[in-house]
């Protein structure tokens, strides 16, 4: 599962701003602030710009305050609106605060912005490099809402302004920023080399290295920036967000959730920090921890993405009814540009999920219809938040639930197993001692379901899928065993292969029997394979004759 919250890479760094006061003081207070928003401490960079307000509430403060709630993890417009239009009430002409209600705007997704900032540079006659550097940081803030050109020509210019005493780190970050959205990875790269001698903390730059080799997918250029970064500052919070977006691309779930553990132990406890890391929880498939973590500022936060994040844990629960509630007031309260194909494929699913128990059959083929169209849609988008046709193959066949589980056959071994995986739920072999227990007693939904944690735990061990495939056949959900085979197939190392010629027989076998009326070509493939694997077994044998008659 991909980052289900479009994850930005600009929000993982962003430099420190350099701003001249003739107080010493009020400059290391700034300092401190836009460091703190580096590190990802939200919490303590508001109460930084707070404290400076109250003892002078110049434009420029409430500028940066502005700017704190839209470099956090989901940006506050209507508290950056708020501190911005309070920095035109103490100075009309303010720059800074024009550009940032223009980068309001433009993160709503109305470009017509683009122009506006472009006005305030040209108003500003082009003298001042921060406003330069402001205006070309918002031109490439946003993913689908952006303009790289023209933030790179007022780059250039703040650079050169800058030049008289010293260019600050962030000048570069954000020129770097710039040339990846027009995919110049080398340009962008150049840049950041340029930032890594005049930055106060290296690992900031690494960290946005690292991230630009796993947007180019060499991973392991990626990984080595990566520790880089922690290895200069351990503390370095963004560093170990970065490292578990690369151990869940790898699907190192246990790593992933460890990295997790020092991002929260590294950044505040700002709850739109707390909502990021609930998000990245979910696309790590550590739905327990998800869910602890959004029900403990559930309450504290207004943004409406806390529904959308409510709707996927409670889908992954089962309970279509409450996910669809949740997802409705999502929409209904979203900004129209903050939906996602991915949050259509969902409403997909949901209303899958809703078909399978309507009795109204005029419902239930509005419903059907409606998870096609909607699935359709984040698929034709190449969404990857959801592995979307097997989602929709465990609901349409009858997905496991653990209700299901829990009321079906157990004994004393299961129980036992069940208490030991409750103590340690991430010891694969109590784990597998499970699944197996499952299947000896013929309770399938706690073996698929008991399997899918073995996956989740050790996504490489080819026998988990070709077990939770047996055990979804067993269950009666052909499609969901057919996915579960091919992922067998394609995760059986070629080292391996000739080791395990007859189970890989089987599975060519059972996807070749499960497509044998909805995708014929398919079928004669695979048990043309199963046959090569195994010439003897008359099963694929019969099948073929069939199949080529």
């Amino acid at each position: 599962m991909k980052d289900i919250m479009n994850m930005n890479v600009k929000k993982i760094a962003f430099g420190a701003a350099v701003v001249f006061f003739a107080n010493f003081a009020s400059a290391q207070t700034l300092q401190d602030g836009i460091n703190s928003v580096d590190s990802d401490k939200y919490a303590q960079a508001k109460t930084n710009f707070t404290d400076m307000i109250a003892k002078a509430p110049t434009a420029e403060n409430y500028f940066y305050l502005g700017n704190t709630f839209l470099r956090q993890g989901d940006p506050d417009y209507a508290k950056a609106t708020e501190s911005f239009n309070k920095g035109l009430a103490a100075d009309s002409k303010s720059y800074l605060n024009k550009i940032g209600l223009a980068t309001v705007k433009l993160g709503k997704g109305d470009k017509s912005a683009i122009a506006e900032i472009q006005k305030v540079v040209t108003d500003s006659k082009e003298k001042d490099a921060e406003v330069l550097f402001r205006a070309a940081e918002a031109l490439t803030l946003f993913e689908k809402n952006n303009s790289p050109d023209l933030a790179i020509q007022f780059l250039n210019k703040a650079i050169e302004r800058a030049q008289k005493k010293e260019v600050p780190a962030n000048y570069y970050y954000t020129l770097g920023d710039a040339y990846r959205l027009k995919k110049i990875p080398g340009d962008a790269m150049s840049a950041y080399d340029k930032a890594l001698p005049l930055a106060k903390n290296k690992a900031s730059v690494y960290t946005r290295m690292g991230t630009l080799w796993m947007a180019a997918q060499q991973w392991k250029l990626a990984k080595e920036s990566i520790d880089k970064a922690v290895a200069v500052d351990p503390t370095y919070a963004p560093a170990y967000k970065a490292l578990a977006s690369y151990d869940i691309r790898y699907q190192e779930n246990a790593k992933a959730t460890q990295d997790l553990i020092n991002y929260t132990k590294y950044a505040d406890e700002d709850p739109y920090t707390l909502l990021e890391i609930s998000k990245l929880y979910f696309t790590n498939e550590d739905y327990t921890n998800s869910k602890d973590v959004l029900d403990k500022i559930f309450d504290k936060i207004n943004d409406p993405i806390k529904f959308k994040l409510r709707a996927y844990q409670l889908y992954a629960d089962g309970k279509y009814a409450d996910a669809k509630q949740n997802m409705d007031t999502f929409v209904s309260q979203a900004e129209q540009s903050r939906v996602q194909p991915s949050d259509q494929g969902l409403q997909g699913l949901i209303a899958a999920g809703l078909a399978k128990t309507e009795t109204d059959a005029a419902k239930k083929s509005a419903l059907n219809a409606e998870a096609q169209q909607k699935i359709a849609i984040a698929k034709a988008a190449k969404d990857e938040t959801m592995k979307w046709d097997m989602e929709l193959a465990k609901i349409s066949g009858g997905g496991a639930s653990q209700a299901d589980a829990d009321s079906g056959p157990t004994n004393a071994t299961i129980d036992a197993l069940k208490k030991q995986a409750a103590a340690d739920p991430k010891n694969t072999d109590v784990l597998y001692k499970l699944a197996t227990a499952y299947q000896d007693a013929k309770n399938w939904n706690g073996a698929i379901l008991t399997w899918q944690k073995v996956i989740v735990l050790l996504p490489d061990w080819a026998p988990a899928y070709y077990s939770q495939g047996y055990s979804y056949q067993q269950a009666g959900n052909n499609e969901a065993a057919k996915l579960a085979y091919e992922k067998f197939i394609a995760t059986v190392k070629p080292a391996d292969q000739e080791a395990n010629k007859q189970i890989l027989s089987y599975a060519y076998f059972a996807v070749a029997y499960i497509s044998k009326t909805s995708d014929v070509a398919k079928a004669k493939d695979y048990v043309a394979k199963s046959l090569q694997l195994d010439p003897t077994y008359q099963d694929a044998v019969k099948l073929n004759a069939e199949l080529n008659k």
